[in-house]
């Protein structure tokens, strides 16, 4: 059997039913009819990450990230959390696909905020949305730099996504997507066009959740959009961004700090509070002995 892109899809069968779809729009605060066209795309992708926070609690806590569609509703749906890239595109491509989008799931290598010269692997999943023979980049999980609007793939110079500005350029056979810092551009990262697969994703899960020098668990790592700006949280820096304004920064000193963050800025319904507060804990004695 000779298997095609089309027959490798990941999203192919993977959707909601009528119940969970509406539990979903209730917690990204989507109203109307979500119809198979732009409109409610960019509407989907503006709303998802100011409701559902990019977050490595799981990780960053020792427990495990399960990448099943039920899985992933049940953390950052019902139980009004959040996640990051794999979870956070898993359940939009499945609420894409139940619509009836035509979206398939991509790998990239990423280059924010990397030391210059380190090699990473292709950690992060995005997502390809064909519609009315245009291609578009999704992606609600890449936390500090998300976009906020779909992109279109193969448009050349800057678009601007009423926050930020991204370009995607295409070289021997790899697109590269920046984003402008300031007047500067930043490489985000390098991506091609293979369809990936769920053990694909698996595979690089799991290694940044159990890998003893992944940040994945030695950093807490925290972003939710809101209209306007974005709020950042990295270990003990709390950062609000906002548009053509100067970011301000906040050192938290303390875990209480720190919780109320990821509660009340962040919007997470914070699991086992004791594990997690013991965990932040001892990541500020680590910073402050360092």
């Amino acid at each position: 059997m000779i298997f095609t892109q089309e027959s490798l899809s990941l999203f192919k069968g993977l959707s909601l039913d009528n119940v969970s779809l509406k539990a979903y729009f209730k917690r990204i605060g989507f109203e109307g009819k979500a119809e198979k066209n732009l409109d409610t795309i960019k509407k989907l992708h503006y709303l998802h990450p100011q409701a559902i926070p990019f977050e490595n609690i799981n990780p960053f806590t020792e427990e495990p990230v399960v990448l099943t569609l039920p899985a992933v509703f049940e953390k950052m749906v019902k139980q009004g959390r959040g996640g990051f890239c794999f979870e956070q595109n898993l359940l939009f491509g499945a609420v894409l696909n139940t619509i009836g989008f035509d979206v398939v799931g991509l790998s990239a290598r990423v280059f924010w905020e990397i030391v210059v010269g380190e090699v990473r692997p292709r950690d992060h999943m995005l997502l390809l949305l064909s519609l009315d023979g245009v291609k578009y980049l999704l992606d609600v999980g890449f936390g500090s730099a998300s976009f906020s609007a779909p992109l279109v793939l193969n448009k050349e110079g800057i678009q601007n996504t009423g926050d930020y500005e991204y370009r995607i350029s295409y070289v021997s056979e790899f697109h590269y997507l920046e984003i402008k810092i300031k007047n500067d551009w930043k490489l985000m990262h390098r991506f091609g066009l293979e369809h990936q697969m769920l053990p694909d994703y698996e595979v690089v899960s799991w290694y940044l959740c159990t890998h003893p020098t992944s940040v994945f668990i030695k950093d807490l790592m925290v972003a939710r959009s809101f209209q306007g700006g974005r709020y950042t949280l990295f270990n003990n820096q709390f950062t609000v961004h906002k548009k053509n304004e100067a970011s301000t920064k906040k050192k938290l000193d303390t875990a209480e700090e720190i919780m109320d963050v990821l509660k009340e800025k962040m919007l997470i319904n914070l699991p086992e509070r004791d594990k997690l507060k013991d965990k932040v804990q001892r990541l500020l004695k680590e910073i402050q002995n360092s």
